[in-house]
């Protein structure tokens, strides 16, 4: 039997799998255009490949103490390579899991903007997970600006 922190972590896949078949749909040059209002460069694109980048930092710098490299959002300019992208971070949550399943109050610290953080694996991985839902909510709503009807991207549709 899966572990719930697996099968949590298939829900969240299973939700952003939609989330990228809806951007399929887009015209081009919508999955890159950036909206007034939103951070991160406030396009769908640059708002996924930011996603990648935290789970990165927390599961792989943070918590496995691995050295990480985050491309450039240009470097990532279409849905399928966002794919791509995102089965290197599906592989780091895997060890994540591995590493950390039976231990979920293990005790990790970081230094993000030379602020000493302390934090739980479990703690990391609600975050990282919260995290990509709220910004799966902002490309929602960048998309409903540029013309498109959302899609439920909910984990129960």
């Amino acid at each position: 039997m899966k572990d719930s922190w697996t099968l949590q972590y298939e829900l969240v896949q299973g939700s952003r799998a939609v989330l990228l078949d809806y951007c399929d749909t887009f015209q081009a040059e919508h999955f890159t255009a950036e909206a007034a209002g939103f951070g991160r460069g406030g396009s769908i694109r640059n708002l996924l490949v930011h996603n990648g980048h935290v789970y990165r930092y927390w599961m792989g710098e943070h918590a496995l103490g691995k050295e990480m490299q985050y491309p450039e959002y240009t470097e990532i300019s279409s849905v399928q390579e966002c794919r791509d992208y995102y089965a290197s971070i599906n592989s780091l949550v895997e060890e994540f899991i591995r590493r950390f399943v039976e231990t979920p109050d293990a005790v990790l610290s970081a230094t993000p903007d030379n602020k000493v953080t302390t934090t739980t694996a479990l703690e990391v991985f609600t975050h990282v997970i919260t995290h990509e839902f709220h910004h799966k909510g902002q490309m929602l709503s960048i998309s409903r600006q540029l013309g498109y009807t959302p899609v439920d991207t909910d984990i129960i549709r």
